[in-house]
């Protein structure tokens, strides 16, 4: 079931910047009354003040249930919510056993718990209301697995999972999920990294995405959308045909490359 954008209270997480900031700028720009969350409450109001029209931002940790709950109320205030945007994310580069078990832990409890929580938090009102639509932002790497970040790679396996068993479960009712799997995105998320010859998309291209996905509420989208049929490929190879693709391909050692930029980043999301 489509939901009407113009006048429709919206939530948007991981707004401060890339895909969340371009998301909730083009949902404004339809007429919704935006509310941004980050964990970067200085950043997020910056963003919300940018793209005025009301836009509320609010200090938004995905991984915690009560901060969840007080952002999603802020945005009642508004009004009952229409669209939840899961967009929330970081992605930690290297080999898995060098990285420590606590930012494991926080990885997936930012990429996976977080989607958790907001889905878990928005449904009961939408399915009583029979209206609302919910977007998880996942990755095509949801679908092929990538050597330098097992631990996003799961979790975004694990978002793609989720996001079809609920589908099944409210599938009597008219409240959709769709799930959004980008390719490389030219975000902060992979500054530095080398993503020669993959597919790269703007954040602009996602949120254009992410808000057609409200008029025809689609299962699951990838970013191009021509990659699609990719999405396959990994599924029926043989998992020693499709190591030897990516070492021939260089994949083995491209995530596990070191760069200021990517450095930046990964300090900047250590402090979260």
């Amino acid at each position: 079931m489509a939901i009407k954008l113009d006048g429709a209270v919206v939530c948007v997480t991981g707004a401060a910047r890339g895909i969340g900031k371009a998301t909730a700028s083009a949902l404004a720009k339809r007429g919704a009354r935006v509310v941004l969350g980050d964990i970067d409450e200085v950043e997020v109001k910056k963003a919300a003040k940018a793209i005025g029209g009301g836009a509320l931002g609010v200090k938004l940790d995905v991984a915690d249930p009560a901060s969840f709950s007080t952002f999603l109320a802020a945005a009642k205030d508004l009004g009952p919510i229409a669209l939840l945007v899961n967009n929330a994310g970081i992605q930690r580069t290297g080999r898995f056993i060098d990285q420590t078990l606590e930012s494991q832990h926080r990885e997936i409890a930012i990429n996976l718990g977080g989607v958790i929580n907001g889905m878990r938090l928005v449904l009961p009102d939408m399915l009583a209301s029979d209206y609302g639509h919910i977007v998880n932002v996942a990755s095509m790497s949801a679908k092929m697995t990538l050597p330098g970040v097992a631990v996003y790679t799961a979790s975004k396996f694990g978002v793609a999972s989720l996001s079809r068993s609920v589908r099944t479960e409210i599938a009597d009712s008219h409240v959709r999920i769709t799930t959004v799997m980008p390719s490389a995105v030219q975000t902060e998320l992979t500054a530095g990294l080398n993503i020669r010859g993959v597919p790269a998309a703007k954040p602009e291209a996602v949120a254009e995405e992410i808000v057609a996905s409200c008029a025809h509420g689609k299962s699951e989208i990838t970013v191009p959308r021509w990659l699609s049929p990719v999405s396959a490929i990994e599924e029926v190879l043989p998992e020693s045909v499709g190591r030897f693709f990516k070492k021939l391909a260089g994949a083995q050692n491209r995530l596990l490359q070191d760069s200021a930029a990517s450095r930046a980043y990964q300090d900047r999301v250590s402090k979260h």
